[in-house]
């Protein structure tokens, strides 16, 4: 018997969002198990805050944010270095 891998695609209505769930559909093979969770949900946004996610779309794959996904996301430090709070 073979063993579902869980596919996890995390999406806030963006059409970036609705890109990345059309290519997990297109590449998923049948023992994968896609979900589509909205980080509107505070439930589906406390999950993603505990595996790491900083942005959206985000892939997990096994309970393990995707390399492609992860160290996104705003930073404070480089924003600063951008000029943001300065006049």
């Amino acid at each position: 018997m073979s063993t579902k891998r869980k596919i996890e695609v995390f999406v806030a209505g963006c059409p970036a969002c609705d890109e990345t769930v059309q290519l997990v559909d297109n590449v998923a093979c049948p023992s994968c198990e896609v979900s589509v969770l909205d980080m509107n949900d505070k439930e589906v946004s406390k999950r993603a805050k505990d595996l790491g996610i900083r942005s959206v779309p985000a892939v997990v794959i096994d309970g393990k944010l995707a390399d492609c996904c992860s160290g996104r996301g705003p930073d404070e430090g480089t924003l600063r270095s951008a000029g943001l709070g300065r006049p």
